[in-house]
This record gives C-alpha cells, sequence and structure tokens, in this order.
C-alpha cells in the first residue's frame, strides 16, 4: 500500500513528459529572455566585472527526470541543440528566487552557442544535459516542475 502512496516521496514526480509551448494558459505572450524580478540584494552585490551569461534556449527539451535524494530533490533535463559544441549549459530559473508561481517551477535549458561554426551532426551528437538540485524548501508548495525549450516543454507532476 505505501509504495502507490503519495506519502511516499519517490512517488512525488514522475517522469516528465512533452508540452507545446504556449499551453500554460497565459494569453499574453512572455518573452523567456526578459527577467520578470530582481532579487532584494542585488543592487548591493552588483559588480560591474561579473561576466554576464549569454546563454539561449534549447529548440527542443528532450526528457525530464526528477530524482529525490537527502534533502531535496535533483532536476536534471535534457536537451537537443541545433549544431554541435553548445556549452556552458544550464537550467535557468524563470522566477530569479525559484519561487513556484501557482505551483509550478519553471526553468529554461540554456547553453552558449560557440563562436565559431560548428557541423550540426547527429541528434547524438547534440543530446546535451543539465542538472540543479533544489532543497526540501524550495520544492515547498510545487505541484510540478516544467523544464521550456523553445519548441517545447517537459513537464514532472506530484
Amino acid at each position: 500500500m505505501m509504495r502507490n502512496s503519495a506519502l511516499n516521496p519517490s512517488n512525488w514526480f514522475g517522469r516528465g513528459a512533452s508540452e507545446q509551448i504556449g499551453t500554460t494558459g497565459d494569453a499574453a505572450a512572455v518573452n523567456p529572455l526578459i527577467p520578470t524580478g530582481s532579487g532584494l540584494f542585488d543592487s548591493l552585490t552588483a559588480n560591474p566585472d561579473k561576466d554576464v551569461y549569454l546563454g539561449r534556449p534549447f529548440g527542443e527539451i528532450t526528457n525530464l527526470t526528477v530524482e529525490r535524494v537527502a534533502g531535496g530533490a535533483v532536476i536534471r533535463a535534457t536537451g537537443l541543440a541545433a549544431r554541435q559544441g553548445i556549452h556552458t549549459v544550464r537550467l535557468t530559473p524563470e522566477v530569479e528566487d525559484e519561487i513556484p508561481v501557482d505551483g509550478v517551477l519553471t526553468y529554461r535549458l540554456e547553453g552558449i552557442e560557440p563562436v565559431r561554426p560548428t557541423a550540426v551532426g547527429a541528434p547524438a551528437t547534440r543530446e546535451v544535459t543539465a542538472a540543479r538540485k533544489l532543497t526540501d524548501q524550495q520544492l515547498r508548495g510545487v505541484r510540478s516542475i516544467r523544464v521550456e525549450g523553445l519548441s517545447n516543454a517537459q513537464v514532472a507532476r506530484r
């Protein structure tokens, strides 16, 4: 009985399921490249010499898993890059403070494109995976985790 119970932490999130972009119910288009907020201490810690992350969203998110670990969970998303050589891949939170909006914690899978032209290559050579650890406190109130690309999103629900 406990194996299928909602009380079992291993049942909290299932495997990701693909969704088309724009299915979140928002009538207005949202530009994922424009930040939606700023942190309380941004002006105190602003460093003009700090590098700015120039990552761009992946076209397609192919897989999403959420695994329970001690004290939280690890989100692991795989995307298919448009060409080989994408680097410095990360899951960028939609909301800077990583606070769920209506129970949904949303990230974008982003990477930096190489300066020089590279081959497109076979899909297996363009797959890239990024992960992010969340604490139990960050997961409080989260009903689903969504990772977006340009053409689709993967969602894992509790």
